[in-house]
């Protein structure tokens, strides 16, 4: 294991735990912090038979971040977020945008890399599949909080984030999308340079 990726398992961990230490509610740190908890054993398991290139092992761990960030907050309470509704007398905490957002950016290179050396997906094919697979997992994302409210009430309100936004959902998967496109736009071919170098 390179020295990246040893920096990046104990960084890791050393937010896990700030994050879980007094959360704001703990059932939405562990909705919240699961994905990127999963992600972690995923990838763990799966580390001798499928090694993603750095790029991509840098991704996760900044999505991871994110993440963590707002299970231990709370999406709607970010404590920097909730300055810049103040100052700007905005209607609501962006940081769950910033989520939404980074659910299209980050896992659009995992999406692209897995395509690229698991199957024969090249050219124009490729960034629309990537895209494709990129939303799908939003969406899932999108049932799962709605499933959550229906199952725990009051008690899924601050996982499912909306702040009072009836369009909370469209918008979600709208900053998907365009993370996603970003994503490939910026990342595709320092991607490339990454995988070649990896494998």
């Amino acid at each position: 294991m390179n020295k990246l990726l040893t920096f990046l398992i104990v960084s890791f961990f050393a937010v896990l735990i700030w994050s879980v230490i007094h959360p704001h509610d703990l059932f939405t740190w562990f909705l919240e912090a699961s994905p990127a908890i999963t992600a972690f054993i995923l990838l763990a398991v799966t580390y001798k038979r499928f090694r993603f290139s750095n790029l991509v092992y840098v991704l996760i761990w900044m999505h991871s971040i994110v993440l963590l960030i707002g299970a231990h907050y709370t999406y709607a309470e970010v404590p920097l977020f909730n300055w810049i509704r103040d100052t700007y007398q905005l209607k609501r905490n962006s940081y769950d945008g910033v989520g939404h957002f980074s659910q299209g950016f980050f896992p659009a290179m995992i999406a692209r890399e897995i395509l690229l050396r698991k199957t024969e997906v090249r050219g124009k094919w490729l960034p629309f599949i990537v895209v494709c697979i990129v939303l799908a997992f939003s969406a899932f994302y999108e049932l799962i909080e709605w499933w959550v409210a229906l199952t725990t009430g009051s008690a899924g309100d601050a996982f499912l984030g909306t702040q009072g936004d009836v369009w909370d959902t469209q918008k979600d998967m709208a900053l998907c999308l365009v993370g996603s496109i970003l994503s490939l736009l910026l990342l595709s071919r320092l991607h490339d340079r990454s995988m070649s170098r990896s494998h």
